[in-house]
């Protein structure tokens, strides 16, 4: 598994507890290997898997699952933060999406959550017309080290799509 683990966040988000991955080092905050450290936030339950997805290059490809650049896909720990390393060959321009098969069927269900980098809105009508956010939205910048990229997940409730409160 490519550049996968889930550590405990520190106060400091940036900052990496106890890696679980050969791979983990790469998200260390020595500066020494450019690498996103997604820290997934908001599960509606703490059930299924969870998937990220890092896209690079032109931004037609954002979201395309053909165009990934990386992909991993774990199960939902039980407790504690969750926080995935996506070592990238170089710094760069990138964006990140995130799934949360609640119930592990590998399918994007209506029980499913999911969400990207910058936290773009979306609305229940960009999802079935399968509309993309902006990509000035999406874009993170990667340097030489660890850049910490918080995503909140949205869920179906009602007629929109929404973060849990």
């Amino acid at each position: 598994m490519i550049g996968l683990f889930i550590a405990a966040l520190s106060v400091t988000p940036s900052i990496v507890a106890e890696p679980a991955s050969h791979d983990a080092a790469k998200c260390a905050p020595d500066g020494q290997h450019p690498a996103i450290l997604v820290d997934v936030r908001g599960f509606r339950s703490r059930a299924g898997n969870v998937r990220v997805r890092v896209f690079g290059g032109a931004t037609s490809s954002y979201f395309d699952k053909k165009q990934a650049l990386l992909r991993t896909e774990i199960a939902v720990p039980r407790q504690g933060p969750v926080a995935i390393c996506m070592p990238v060959e170089r710094p760069g321009i990138y964006a990140v999406d995130v799934r949360h098969d609640i119930n592990a069927n590998g399918k994007t269900d209506r029980g499913d959550g999911g969400g990207a980098s910058g936290n773009p809105h979306v609305t229940l009508f960009d999802m079935l017309f399968s509309r993309k956010p902006d990509p000035k939205t999406v874009q993170v910048r990667v340097g030489a080290g660890t850049t910490v990229v918080p995503v909140t997940l949205n869920y179906l409730q009602g007629g929109s799509l929404k973060p849990i409160e």
